[in-house]
This record gives structure tokens, C-alpha cells and sequence, in this order.
């Protein structure tokens, strides 16, 4: 089947998993060199993180003083000294940890990798090396290695396994990226670092741990891109076969990782990964408890499916080897969704249709799959542009067939014998002839009265003038980044941001602007034209932009429009009169009037 992926060219600010600095873009050439042995890892879809290390057994408090954030970044939080933090490991004890429980949640869960912290920026290993004694053998009353169990008990069970290694930053040695609290930077001999500790230890996981399906770079420094290629090639020699993530650094890497809790707006192009972790921080924090339902999993995993990308979803255990319970809880009911609908994920292509009120599309040749996330009130599906020849449209789980009709290339389905009481997703299969057709980029965004809230996504936007679209990258607490796409630089008339809608059915409308706007930028006069009306209106103050801090957005009721008839509508929001920007716009709400 033959497939064109619509690309887009956005800003980006990519953050390493806690970390502060900005991690360099990925070769966009390097999805047309492909790693031979790539397509496990396009087929996977939804892999395993794991964060786990001595930071679990402080599990986010240090000295009486709670952390919030990433936990696996308290050292760095509390500038802990190397001496002091050393101690940590004399308690470290993970009698709880039992490697077969853990791949078999991960097997339940649906889960076709794992990829687990062999050593993060504290510099702590957690496997035996012969490299150093700063590790679970030589350092902790454990004395075993839990990374042989685990890499052992996955491959049992057909998970790829994989280690995370931080290969710059190591806040434990005076040659390490990043501990300015005990050692000078500016005498650090990085090249010394890598030579001594950084290499000798990935050697180690890719001699003596099994096939590695992946290992997974993170937060690079100190090498340039000759450097950073020749530390592949070496590298390779011991396993061609593991692939390689991108914050190896350099644009180098065999899969893209976006940065952390980050999904591109439409499909991308290529094999890549976007990470989330499972609640606010990567390693355990005991008083962190903003676990993600399995709903929300189910949706994620859905919604970076129909991009074209896999997820990995973190956990952090704690010290003494548990995994939290609500991330066995929920892992596993988002593991008996998959049992059901997984067909509409694993190997699985992005869709060919735009995002809609109802959901996103997933595809394989010959079908294309409807991830129902938001059923409509009439129970009619519209899949607009569908130029193929249907031949069925059934539900996945239970293969009930359903009525649908086809007008022109619009594409009506009626699910209302589809029962769910309670499901984050129900997938309806359409069955079709012919090669599929194109993403199209410039399709009208859908509006209908069967759904409260219709968004219009500002990546769906044609500027002009200044006017642009972002991803806006900024921190809820410490190292916990969230990304936000916007229209970025109406400055004047002349700059803005204009949306073809299709609206489906007659009658009222309310218009909502979702917007952040600084105190500088308040009280200005801006537009939002439609059909022949403009209405105005005057911005209202939410929060500066400040990346380490949230950007705070404010949904803002401008307008009520009529709709006399059904048919193609042009939104255009713009500054009324020339001054500082306007605000940064996430999205038009469009609410249907009862």
C-alpha cells in the first residue's frame, strides 16, 4: 500500500527525560536510511519504561524536604554531595524486586518492549560492573543483579528488552557531565570520562546481557558528531542488531524520540517513540500520586498510534522492588483493552484521515480502523474524504457488522447497536478496495452538533504575515515538560491565522478562543471573522511564557454565529489594530447551541 504522510515543519523544543537542557535535532535524513532491523520496532507500538535506581529508595525527600517533578534527578535537585549520596546505596536494599512478575505485568499489560534505567545521571549502576563499585553488587546489601533476571525473564516471554544508559551525565564522577556542586566543569576531561566509565560500562550491557532490542541513549554532551558516530560504529560491532535512540546525540540514531510527554500534532514520517511516564516523575516518588487511568492510556497509546508512532509508557518502583499499584492496576486493564482491540495498534500505520470530533484512525492495508474516543450523540460516524469502495464496516471487538452509507466521499457509519458502557476507545473497522489514499493535509477541520466540544487545533492553521504555528514546551514541576502547539506572532492585521471548517448541521454555535496571554499582551482588541460576520473582542490575562513554569490558557466565549446551512466555513482570528502580540492561540472551541 502505498502511503504519503503529511510532514510538518513546527518549532520544537525537545527536553531530555528531566532534564533541563535542550536535546539537539534529529537527522530528519535518517528515515531514509533505515536500520535493517527497524520494523519490530514499527510493529511494537507500546513499550515499557523503567526508572530504577538508588533515587527509589529516597523516593523523593531529602533531609526532611519533599521534592516534586522527577525524582531521579534529587541529587541534582538537592546538590547532594557525592560522599553523602554513596551512603544511599549502603541501605539499598531491593528484596521485593522479582524479575518474572515484572515482565509478565509488562505481558499482560500488552506491552512488545521494555527498556529499564541501567544507570541514570546519578551515576549509580544497576547491574554488576566490573568498571566500577558504585554499583548493586559491589555497593548494596542486594549483592545480585536484577538487570540478568529481568533482560532473561522478558525474553522468555517475547518482550524485546533494552537498557537506558545516560552516557554524559554522571553526577558521581569528577569527569562526568553535570555535578557543579562538587566538581569544577570548566576541568572536566569529558573525553576521559567516556573512556574510563561510559563505553567500557555499554560494552559490558552489550557483552554480557543477551540481545539487546534497543539501547536508549539520553541527555548527550561532550562529544562531537564525528566523535559521537565513531562511539556508534564501536558500539555496533558488539550487537548490529540493537537499535540505537536518537539522544545519542548529534542527529544521530536510529528512531526518533520526541521529547518527554510529547506527541506530534499530525502523522510524522518514519520510526519514532514518544515517552510519557506514568504519573508526574520518572523515578519513585512516594507522594507523587497523579496516576494516568487506564482510559487515559488506552487514548494516549490511540492517539500516538495514529501518528504513526509507538509509546513507551514509564513506571518507577520503589526502593524495595514494587511497582506502584495503580500502575499494575491500570498496565493491566489497559493490557485487556489490547486483548480486544490491539489489532487496531500492533503493526499498524498512521491513519489517512484527519483527526475528527469522534477520534482518530489507525490503518493496515485494506482496512482503516476508527478509534471511536468520543461517541457521537447521534451514534453516526461521519468519516469525511473516503474516496475508496467500502466493502464492510464492523465493530473490532465482537465483529458486529454495521449499517454505513456513502455520499460522494463522505463516509457515514451508524454504531448505535454498538453497545459500551464503558469503553476509552471503541474501534470500528472499515473494509475497503483499492490502494489507500493520501493524508490530506488541507482538509477541512470537522464541526458538529453531535459533539459538545469541536477543537480546532491551531496546527491546522494557515498563517500570514508574522503569524506562525509553535510547540511550546514548559514545565509543571521540576523536569515534568508538557508541549503545546500554538499560533505565535500576530502582531498586526496582517498577521493571521485562518481555519477552513466544515460545519455538518444548522443552527448556533458558540465560539470560544483558547488562548495564553501574558499581562503585557492583556486588553488589546483583536478579530475572529466567519461566513460575513466579524466579531471582536479584548484579551483577557492568563500567564507569561516561561518554560520552566505551566502556561496557564483560558477558554474565552467570543461569539455565538448561526449557521443557516451546512457547508465550508473560514475562521480568520487576527489583531484588530497593530501592537504586541495578540496572545498564543491552542485552539477554537466550537459548541453546538441546544
Amino acid at each position: 500500500m502505498k502511503r504519503i504522510l503529511f510532514i510538518v515543519c513546527f518549532a520544537v523544543t525537545c527536553f531530555a527525560t528531566g532534564a533541563q537542557g535542550m536535546e539537539e535535532m534529529w537527522d530528519s535524513t535518517a528515515s531514509k536510511k533505515e536500520h535493517p532491523d527497524i520494523q519490530w520496532f514499527k510493529d511494537a507500538k507500546f513499550g515499557l519504561f523503567i526508572h530504577w535506581g538508588l533515587y527509589s529508595k529516597l523516593a523523593g525527600t531529602w533531609q526532611g524536604k519533599n521534592y516534586y517533578g522527577s525524582g531521579e534527578w534529587i541529587m541534582n535537585q538537592a546538590k547532594i554531595p557525592v560522599r553523602e549520596y554513596e551512603q544511599v546505596a549502603a541501605t539499598f536494599n531491593p528484596v521485593n524486586f522479582n524479575a518474572d512478575e515484572w515482565a509478565q505485568l509488562a505481558k499482560d499489560a500488552g506491552v512488545k518492549y521494555m527498556v529499564i534505567t541501567a544507570k541514570h545521571h546519578e551515576g549509580f549502576s544497576m547491574f554488576d560492573s566490573k568498571v566500577t563499585h558504585f554499583d548493586i553488587v559491589d555497593a548494596t546489601p542486594y549483592k545480585k543483579d536484577p538487570m540478568k533476571a529481568l533482560s532473561e525473564a522478558a525474553r522468555k516471554r517475547g518482550i524485546q528488552f533494552g537498557f537506558y544508559y545516560s552516557q554524559f551525565q554522571d553526577w558521581h564522577e569528577p569527569n562526568g557531565g553535570r555535578n557543579t556542586w562538587d566538581f569544577d566543569e570548566s576541568k572536566k576531561d569529558y573525553q576521559q570520562y567516556y573512556r574510563e566509565k561510559a563505553i567500557p560500562q555499554l560494552k559490558e550491557l552489550l557483552t554480557n546481557y543477551g540481545p539487546l532490542g534497543i539501547v536508549w541513549f539520553d541527555t548527550p554532551g561532550g562529544m562531537t558528531k564525528e566523535q559521537t558516530q565513531r562511539f556508534i560504529n564501536e558500539l555496533r560491532k558488539l550487537q548490529p542488531k540493537s537499535l540505537f535512540s536518537s539522544r545519542v546525540g548529534q542527529g544521530l540514531g536510529d528512531y526518533k524520540d520526541f521529547g518527554d510527554s510529547e506527541v506530534p500534532p499530525v502523522p510524522i514520517a518514519g520510526a519514532w517513540e514518544s515517552i510519557y511516564t506514568h504519573n508526574d516523575s520518572w523515578g519513585y516518588i512516594a507522594h507523587d500520586m497523579n496516576f494516568k487511568s487506564s482510559d487515559e492510556i488506552i487514548k494516549l497509546l490511540a492517539n500516538v498510534a495514529s501518528k504513526g508512532g509507538n509509546l513507551m509508557l514509564n513506571v518507577g518502583p520503589d526502593g524495595l522492588g514494587n511497582i506502584p499499584y495503580y500502575s499494575v492496576k491500570y498496565l493491566k486493564a489497559t493490557g485487556e483493552w489490547l486483548k480486544r482491540n490491539g489489532e487496531s495498534i500492533y503493526a499498524s500505520t498512521a491513519g489517512f484521515i484527519p483527526a475528527q470530533p469522534w477520534g482518530v484512525t489507525t490503518a493496515k492495508p485494506g482496512r482503516l480502523f476508527l478509534q471511536v474516543l468520543n461517541r457521537p450523540a447521534n451514534d453516526t460516524v461521519l468519516v469525511p474524504g473516503f474516496i475508496n469502495t467500502v466493502s464492510k464496516v464492523y465493530a473490532l471487538d465482537g465483529k458486529m457488522r454495521l449499517p454505513f452509507v456513502k455520499k460522494g466521499t463522505d463516509l457515514y457509519v451508524n454504531m448505535a447497536t454498538v453497545k459500551n458502557v464503558h469503553c476509552p476507545s471503541t474501534v470500528l473497522v472499515v473494509e475497503y478496495k483499492g490502494a489507500a489514499s493520501a493524508y490530506n493535509a488541507t482538509a477541512p477541520v470537522t464541526v458538529s452538533a453531535a459533539f459538545e466540544n469541536n477543537m480546532i487545533d491551531a496546527i491546522f492553521a494557515k498563517t500570514n504575515g508574522n503569524a506562525k504555528v509553535q510547540s511550546l514546551t514548559y514545565s509543571h514541576y521540576f523536569g515534568d515538560w508538557k508541549h503545546t502547539t500554538c499560533v505565535t506572532d500576530m502582531l498586526d492585521p496582517g498577521d493571521a491565522a485562518g481555519f477552513a471548517v466544515r460545519i455538518t448541521d444548522p443552527g448556533d454555535y458558540k465560539l470560544l478562543l483558547e488562548y495564553a496571554c501574558p499581562q503585557e499582551s492583556a486588553n488589546q482588541e483583536g478579530s475572529l471573522e466567519i461566513g460575513d460576520k466579524t466579531f471582536l473582542f479584548r484579551t483577557l490575562r492568563t500567564s507569561e511564557y516561561d518554560h520552566k513554569a505551566p502556561l496557564l490558557f483560558i477558554k474565552h466565549p467570543v461569539a455565538i454565529f448561526t449557521v443557516a446551512k451546512p457547508g465550508i466555513y473560514r475562521i480568520v482570528v487576527k489583531p484588530f489594530k497593530q501592537g504586541k502580540e495578540l496572545f498564543k492561540l491552542k485552539s477554537i472551541i466550537v459548541e453546538p447551541i441546544k
